[in-house]
């Protein structure tokens, strides 16, 4: 039986990423390369009353840290770019890690909107075992992103972020998980 990552490994992992990203990564790396924008946040995990429905998880935080990549690709006014990223609970609930095509739109007044649909891999049960936890029925899922936000310069950004990984009624179980929050953007 493999060992669970314990929630205090899950947040120091996450914070030793991201200071490795801020400390080893100058602008000049990031600008011209691969990585368009990095995004942090702290999402409230297993929100109830949203799309999944209900509360099963732990009322906890989840890290979320993400990548926005540089090719893109023009489409209704926005732009359709990769995004990959993952979302830490710190307890002990779902954890996942995960790939989207995001489309983002850009207002000149610097709101911004985005959306997104990718796929999944989580670490949470796939068979109604514990009542505290979801039974998510597929250990890979679907992942849609939904993000609204206002970039306070041509590099900072501040936003609120949705994301919805279920599923989607292939497999039985489908009780989905939804997480809640607010997330820190630098564009390079």
């Amino acid at each position: 039986m493999p060992h669970a990552i314990t929630a205090p490994v899950k947040v120091l992992i996450a914070l030793v990423a991201c200071a490795l990203v801020l400390t080893l990564g100058d602008t000049a790396t990031f600008a011209g390369g691969l990585i368009e924008e990095l995004k942090f946040g702290a999402l409230d995990h297993d929100v109830p009353d949203l799309w999944s429905g209900f509360r099963a998880e732990p009322n906890s935080v989840a890290i979320n840290v993400e990548a926005l990549l540089s090719p893109s690709v023009a489409f209704l006014g926005g732009t359709i770019r990769p995004a990959v990223g993952g979302s830490i609970d710190t307890g002990g609930g779902t954890s996942n890690i995960y790939v989207d095509a995001r489309w983002q739109y850009e207002t000149p007044s610097g709101i911004f909107f985005g959306l997104g649909l990718g796929g999944t891999v989580h670490d949470g049960q796939l068979e109604l075992k514990d009542f505290d936890r979801k039974a998510l029925g597929s250990r890979v899922l679907f992942h849609i992103p939904l993000e609204i936000g206002y970039r306070l310069d041509a590099h900072n950004s501040v936003s609120a972020y949705f994301e919805h990984m279920s599923n989607a009624y292939t497999v039985d179980p489908n009780e989905g998980l939804d997480r809640i929050g607010l997330r820190y953007g630098y564009r390079f």
